[in-house]
């Protein structure tokens, strides 16, 4: 079945003819400011672009450079959608100006309400659990039911974790400091780096190949690292993957942490019509499938099913929390991990 783009009548109504002898119309086009660099998202611009006739132009670049882009073109800038990893950076991204609030009854629908912006001001479009990756041969499954537990004198020295300048454990803090305020979060990170097996170094897939080979016991990782190792044909992955195990452990009462990849309409968006056009897209059944498939993350649609790699991990709850206190936080979970002395 085809999937039909609900602002296709308006995008046409929008459209200004060209002079000359014969009625055409211009392209129609959407630009997008991208942090992620996944192939299966070519793979969906690509798609958008068959059944709708938009082009996709991307524009891929970090974070902190994109928003430094968008700040500095202001209102000539080109961009109608960001995309980002990180619901800390969609918020941020929104407190500076950068978005614009946005009304979807289709986003509404297929997006839970803790994974998009109260006001319409990003949505979450992939999520993606922060997991524990374990040791199958040095530890038990039972020893590990919440994250606190990786604080116990029985994983001294034994913890592998990147640095608190990556913003997925900013993230996974600021959700912390939400539920159980900034007294518990500072003790859990003290906490970690007491428990530290090295200095952080790497990303998150660093962190379970260092497990794997024995220099940790467990890794504090995203789930969508976990299941690219496992779908890896490369030697050192596929070697790795007979010795990881995958558990959720949660916060207190309030379920494992989980984040998104997302995205927003540009403030200043001159094709907002072709903007919302793609962000429907991506939230429709067929594009979350693909992500899952494609980059092993977690749909945020409802019912959608996930990649056998997900799967295989089994079942978890996910925590509630609406992902917007995780940019209201932020700020706080920086504090937090230089107090602990998490560098």
């Amino acid at each position: 079945m085809r999937y039909m783009v609900p602002f296709m009548l308006l995008i046409a109504a929008c459209q200004s003819p060209e002079k000359g002898p014969e009625t055409r119309y211009a392209p129609r086009e959407v630009n997008v400011y991208s942090h992620r660099h996944y192939d299966v998202d070519k793979q969906l611009f690509a798609l958008f672009t068959e059944r709708t006739g938009i082009v996709v132009n991307v524009v891929q670049a970090g974070d902190d450079e994109l928003l430094a882009r968008l700040e500095a073109e202001g209102a000539k800038s080109p961009c109608d959608v960001m995309i980002t990893a990180d619901a800390g950076r969609l918020g941020l991204a929104r407190s500076r100006g950068l978005l614009q609030a946005t009304q979807s009854n289709v986003l509404a629908a297929a997006i839970p309400a803790h994974l998009r912006d109260p006001e319409g001001y990003w949505f979450g479009l992939t999520m993606r659990a922060r997991v524990v990756a374990y040791d199958k041969t040095k530890v038990k499954p039972e020893e590990i039911a919440d994250y606190a537990d990786l604080t116990k004198p029985r994983f001294k020295g034994k913890v592998l974790v990147r640095s608190a300048e990556n913003v997925y454990n900013q993230s996974l803090l600021a959700a912390m400091i939400a539920h159980e305020g900034a007294d518990a979060a500072t003790a859990w990170a003290k906490g970690i780096v007491t428990n530290m097996a090295r200095d952080p170094q790497g990303g998150d897939t660093d962190q379970l190949l260092a497990v794997a080979e024995g220099l940790g016991e467990v890794a504090i990782a995203n789930s969508y690292y976990v299941g690219k190792l496992m779908a890896s044909t490369e030697p050192e992955k596929q070697k790795a993957r007979e010795r990881l195990g995958v558990l959720f452990p949660v916060m207190s009462t309030h379920g494992t942490h989980v984040n998104v990849s997302g995205g927003g309409v540009a403030r200043y968006a001159p094709h907002p019509a072709e903007a919302m056009a793609l962000l429907e897209f991506l939230a429709g059944e067929e594009a979350q499938r693909l992500f899952s498939e494609g980059n092993k993350e977690y749909p945020v649609r409802p019912g959608v099913p996930v990649a056998s790699e997900l799967q295989a991990f089994g079942p978890f709850t996910a925590d509630t929390l609406n992902l917007e206190a995780l940019a209201r936080l932020n700020a706080e979970a920086v504090k937090v991990f230089d107090a602990a002395g998490w560098r």
